[in-house]
């Protein structure tokens, strides 16, 4: 049985249908004494390929695209972007964010680099300064203090009380070197401690410029490898109720981590399939899957079913009932060109088949007697034909006995169609 899921409008991997005939017939009957004429359409029986498929619909996608991401980057906003579809190559810009704040970042952190080193420049100039000074203060006290050693000296010649002066100005002055010995370690440590807070300024300022020469290269994005620019949706992004989410465009703004693109790899590609629970146990791995892709209606496909969910994924189409699916795969064997991600496909899963047999539609079958049985056209009249079946489809019915090809049965019940045709009168 077939799939309840969309049907493509012809059959895959069937004969075109304009060699099979439908012929309308024009039915005279009397009904109630009067004349009726009515219409029957009719077939006549052939001999093809009898098939038993699951059909539905599908998406064509990419089995590895590579996405890019916006960088974690403050103010991102997209000023120029790549037309969906477009082939780029490896290195091509894909993506490029408005880098003005970014030019103005770098040459602010320069001129605060610069105005760091002015500082560290200026204040080991003045440090140099207060070295040079702190250098006489030690000279001159260490003067001060040999002049007094050397009058202490003299206190044999002298008076006591001379003597002693001067051996007191020898503790006044060593007092004295000792304190401007401590004015110069507390000098340079403070220096030390200058020095280094503007260094660890300066380090912060290249720091800052760094980023911001970093964050000016990430302004642009580009294609990792050769291939098809597909535009991602903004989610951020305003859209009408009801309609898709759109794609990203020049001037949204980016936050970081969006994708905005990716670059599909077109060396293997696959088709999407959601199937029915009914046919989930019909089918096995390694299946040949047909396939009519809508925007290539002059090939057909073939693909390999590699993969089915063993777990039905539910869909919401409104009301309170959800619909189950199982998600599925299929590896397309041949590709071409033209096959882009997104496409969607009608798609056809033999399951079973018989070559080179007997066909009619299978609504030219009727119940008679609880068998089966046909309305067969001779000449002008239309005659009870019982037959023997086969297997049956959707859409054809395998004949076993009791018609032969080329032979003509009705679609409809003759007697049906006339008081359908009465009724009109």
């Amino acid at each position: 049985m077939a799939s309840k899921d969309q049907r493509p409008s012809q059959r895959l991997g069937k004969s075109n249908p304009r060699r099979v005939k439908i012929i309308t017939w024009i039915l005279g009957l009397g009904l109630c004494g009067g004349g009726v004429v009515a219409a029957v359409a009719v077939a006549r029986v052939r001999r093809g390929d009898f098939i038993v498929s699951v059909r539905t619909r599908g998406d064509i996608k990419s089995a590895r695209s590579l996405s890019m991401k916006a960088p974690q980057v403050p103010g991102l906003r997209i000023v120029r972007l790549a037309p969906a579809g477009r082939p780029v190559k490896k290195g091509d810009v894909v993506v490029e964010f408005d880098g003005s704040q970014q030019d103005q970042n770098i040459i602010s952190r320069t001129t605060s680099v610069r105005a760091a080193d002015g500082n560290i420049v200026q204040t080991k100039a003045t440090q140099k300064i207060n070295d040079e000074a702190d250098a006489m203060s030690k000279m001159s006290s260490e003067y001060d203090l040999e002049r007094a050693k050397l009058d202490a000296s003299k206190a044999e010649v002298l008076s006591a009380i001379e003597g002693e002066k001067n051996r007191i100005m020898v503790g006044v002055s060593e007092g004295s070197l000792q304190t401007v010995k401590a004015s110069i370690n507390a000098h340079q440590v403070g220096q030390t401690a200058d020095l280094s807070r503007l260094n660890q300024a300066k380090d912060k300022a290249v720091r800052d410029l760094k980023t911001a020469e970093g964050y000016l290269n990430m302004m642009q994005l580009r294609a990792p490898i050769d291939g098809i620019v597909n535009l991602l949706p903004n989610f951020r992004s305003q859209g009408s109720f009801g309609q898709s989410t759109p794609p990203f465009k020049e001037g949204d703004n980016a936050w970081t981590g969006a994708e905005i693109a990716e670059i599909p790899d077109l060396s293997e590609m696959y088709v999407d399939l959601k199937l029915e629970e009914v046919d989930r146990g019909k089918l096995k791995l390694g299946q040949e899957v047909r396939l009519r892709v809508d925007a290539i209606p002059d090939k057909e496909f073939t693909a390999t079913l590699n993969w089915i969910s063993p777990i039905a994924a539910l869909v919401f189409r409104g009301g309170s009932l959800a619909e189950k699916s199982f998600p599925a795969r299929a590896t397309i064997t041949h590709l071409d060109p033209r096959l882009r991600p997104g496409m969607s496909a009608s798609t056809e899963i033999i399951i079973e088949g018989q070559q080179n047999v007997l066909l009619i539609p299978a609504r030219a079958s009727f119940s008679k007697g609880g068998k089966p049985a046909v309305y067969q056209q001779v000449g002008k009249a239309f005659l009870t034909r019982p037959i023997e079946v086969g297997r049956q489809n959707d859409e054809d019915l395998i004949v076993t006995g009791g018609l032969k090809e080329g032979d003509v049965v009705t679609l409809e019940s003759p007697a049906d169609a006339a008081k359908r045709a009465k009724k009109k009168l």
